[in-house]
């Protein structure tokens, strides 16, 4: 019988609830005309309304609303018909008007879950809510030692805030579940997902409790992690000191709390606040978003195909490893691609190597705009039947010399091009009894060591046969050629 750990830390369970901003690619702000991309020079992308003049009145991003029914879809969440917005009242320097506006009391969307795949298979993580907000500006500590700088390019930026109910219980789960997010929201194409560039970020509420209790313990508010590996660094940090803290015979307080990359330490901004320090009241200034039950069929029937069900098609009706389908699904067009080349060939798995192989690292070094690989999928799929089908052509010509020039003459028929290349295989049987006669001729000391019984010597008889072809013969006819010889 395996005995009980002696470690404190293996008596408690971590408990994690989730804050996700995703940043949405609007042209647009939330509410305004201002431009939403990311960069420019600092305070050039601002106007009344989001420098919060008094009198300059907001109006509501349709596009943002678009994008929250279609990932409350894709979430299998409740689309609120009716949903309002209301006024989060707090102070800071970055945040002009003295207030957010955002969703409390009715949030454009409620309940679903999110699929999360784990190694160990994969389960569901529930979501409470998902509520349209705007961003506020950005502050900045480190460029001056007196002052603080502020840019209010990003305030007003769309947002959606995606809140999840307390289901993860690891730094490795926040990570999957970060990872899946920025793939699904990249999939619907409302945000880049770019965590660099602050497009998706989440807050870690981070509690512990001892295994078998099911109340929660007091939950610390980790702010503004955009690098998953900042994120599981400052949640296992926070997980031991309040373990260290409770076994200490000390108490969590309720806070708020800063990570920092340098030291790996967490510590407080703030105590945390509740709704109430918030002040919520409903905006005056922006009537209810209305929607009908006809607008979100609509939109539920223009979601692309979503991760989780490519991957299991890929499993099931392909016949792939877990892994191949994970590499196929990580972007849609790459999941794109492999399907249509499938709808081709039926040759699968000679498909997915090719794209894992050679498609996946040609995209990867080129710029986010060029990376449609220039030959379609029914050319693909003739130079799989070039290799699978006929085998016309080697798999290592065909990889190393007729892909590069099927790129650079993407309409060309792959055969004619392979035959101008000199990288047809023949399998004319007189033609490779020649050759194979004239490789024993020369070397009859070998060919006598093969008859005695050192069989590995055929590899070198192969290599000088296809040397002697220049790559044209077909290996199986050669071998059987040279074998035949050989007796």
């Amino acid at each position: 019988m395996q005995q009980p750990s002696s470690s404190p830390y293996d008596q408690y369970e971590t408990v994690i609830g989730l804050e996700v901003h995703v940043q949405l690619a609007t042209a647009t702000k939330a509410f305004c005309a201002d431009d939403a991309r990311f960069g420019g020079e600092p305070n050039t992308r601002v106007s009344p309304v989001s420098l919060g003049h008094p009198g300059a009145l907001p109006r509501l991003n349709r596009r943002q609303v678009a994008y929250a029914v279609r990932l409350a879809l894709a979430l299998n969440s409740e689309v609120q018909l009716h949903n309002t917005f209301d006024r989060k009242n707090y102070f800071y320097a970055d945040l002009p008007k003295g207030y957010q506006l955002t969703q409390d009391q009715n949030p454009i969307c409620r309940g679903g879950y999110f699929r999360l795949r784990l190694p160990e298979g994969e389960r569901l993580v529930r979501i409470h809510h998902v509520h349209m907000e705007e961003d506020a500006g950005k502050s900045m500590h480190d460029s001056d030692d007196a002052y603080s700088y502020i840019d209010l390019n990003r305030a007003g930026v769309p947002l959606l805030e995606i809140v999840t109910e307390p289901d993860l219980r690891s730094a490795e789960e926040v990570d999957a579940f970060m990872t899946g997010m920025r793939q699904l929201v990249r999939y619907l194409g409302i945000s880049d997902g770019n965590m660099q560039e602050g497009s998706l970020r989440c807050d870690c509420n981070v509690s512990v409790r001892r295994r078998g209790e099911t109340r929660l313990g007091n939950r610390c508010e980790i702010k503004n992690l955009n690098s998953m590996r900042y994120a599981r660094r400052a949640i296992e940090y926070e997980v031991k000191r309040q373990i260290d803290l409770i076994e200490a015979g000390g108490r969590v307080a309720q806070q708020t709390l800063n990570f920092d990359p340098a030291t790996g330490v967490t510590s407080p901004l703030r105590d945390k606040e509740d709704a109430h320090d918030y002040r919520y009241f409903p905006d005056p200034d922006l009537p209810p978003v209305v929607l009908t039950a006809a607008e979100v069929d609509a939109a539920r029937a223009a979601l692309p195909p979503l991760p989780w069900a490519l991957y299991q098609e890929f499993v099931d009706a392909y016949g792939l490893s877990d892994y191949d389908a994970g590499l196929l699904t990580e972007e849609l067009p790459v999941a794109k691609l492999y399907k249509a080349v499938c709808a081709y060939t039926p040759h699968h798995k000679a498909a997915a190597n090719l794209i894992i192989n050679k498609i996946l690292p040609w995209r990867a070094e080129q710029p986010e705009e060029s990376r449609q690989f220039p030959v379609s999928a029914p050319q693909l799929a003739r130079f799989i039947g070039l290799i699978e089908d006929d085998k016309k052509v080697s798999a290592s010509a065909a990889y190393q010399h007729l892909l590069p020039a099927l790129m650079q003459q993407p309409d060309a028929e792959p055969e004619k091009l392979a035959a101008s290349l000199g990288l047809i295989q023949t399998a004319d049987a007189d033609f490779l009894l020649g050759l194979a006669q004239e490789i024993v001729a020369a070397f009859p000391d070998k060919a006598e060591a093969y008859r005695k019984g050192k069989k590995g010597l055929l590899g070198f008889f192969m290599g000088e046969l296809m040397k002697r072809s220049k790559g044209q013969a077909e290996p199986k006819s050669a071998s059987e050629a040279l074998e035949r010889l050989l007796g």
